[in-house]
């Protein structure tokens, strides 16, 4: 298993498509963002000075946006961390594998959407940052 990093993560540009009465950004499977989204999913109404993620995924990717708002994902690989702010409904964040997450700093009304690369699944989620560590020694 490659050793991933918070390197492998970065912040991709999605088409924006202007027009007079709005504009529109699309996402494709495999060309705007490098997996096939299998599920969907977004944080909305959170309360102010509250966190989401603390979390990693064994094998899940994940692309995230600001939809509407902004929030700070701040990605930790084991040895070093970098945080992001996603403000801008045309870029999003790519979240590797193997990459311990966490969202905070909401604005009032922010939405945090998600494209995941597979469905739901409860063993693929590290929940203790001492277990992600020890997984990060162990594994990668």
């Amino acid at each position: 298993m490659k050793k991933s990093t918070i390197y492998d993560c970065s912040i991709l540009e999605i088409d924006k498509h202007h027009h007079e009465k709005g504009n529109i950004s699309v996402v494709e499977n495999g060309k705007t963002v490098p997996f096939n989204v299998k599920r969907v999913y977004y944080l909305y109404d959170v309360p102010g000075g509250e966190s989401r993620g603390g979390h990693a995924h064994k094998e899940l990717q994940q692309f995230i946006v600001a939809a509407s708002g902004s929030f700070d994902v701040t990605l930790d690989d084991g040895e070093l961390k970098r945080t992001f702010t996603i403000n801008r409904p045309y870029r999003g964040l790519l979240v590797v594998p193997g990459i311990w997450r966490e969202l905070d700093n909401f604005s009032s009304g922010s939405v945090c959407l998600v494209l995941a690369s597979s469905e739901y699944s409860a063993d693929d989620y590290i929940r203790d940052y001492e277990e992600f560590k020890a997984y990060k020694k162990n594994n990668q």
